[in-house]
């Protein structure tokens, strides 16, 4: 298959499944978080997705790459975050595993992406 589009990318696919994830445990979260911690995770989860997209319509190598970085970037804040919401008990063990495992996959894909770029 012939890549086209941004949506057509594996790690752009796992990365929009990270977000619907975060999204819908965010939504669990006491209403006192919501422009703390849960605004700060769908920020970081919004934008490992955009800057995927964002890097896939450039047309340098340089610049690729730069965000594809810029995407594992804010996966590794809301990774962080991640931690916080489970050690302040916003997130239940196997919920957290879920989403840490669905994080991993996302950063792997992005770690792909990046060496595919640069062996062009």
């Amino acid at each position: 298959m012939k890549i086209q589009s941004f949506t057509d990318l594996i790690a752009w696919k796992e990365a929009h499944k990270l977000a619907l994830m975060i999204y819908r445990l965010t939504d669990k979260f006491p209403r006192k978080e919501m422009f703390s911690l849960t605004d700060q995770m769908r920020r970081c989860t919004v934008s490992v997705s955009s800057n995927i997209a964002e890097g896939f319509s450039r047309q340098s190598k340089k610049e690729k790459i730069q965000f594809y970085y810029t995407a594992k970037g804010s996966l590794t804040e809301l990774q962080n975050q991640l931690l916080i919401a489970r050690d302040v008990g916003y997130l239940e063990k196997p919920e957290f595993r879920k989403v840490s495992e669905q994080s991993i996959l996302v950063s792997k894909l992005i770690t792909g992406l990046i060496k595919s770029v640069k062996s062009r």
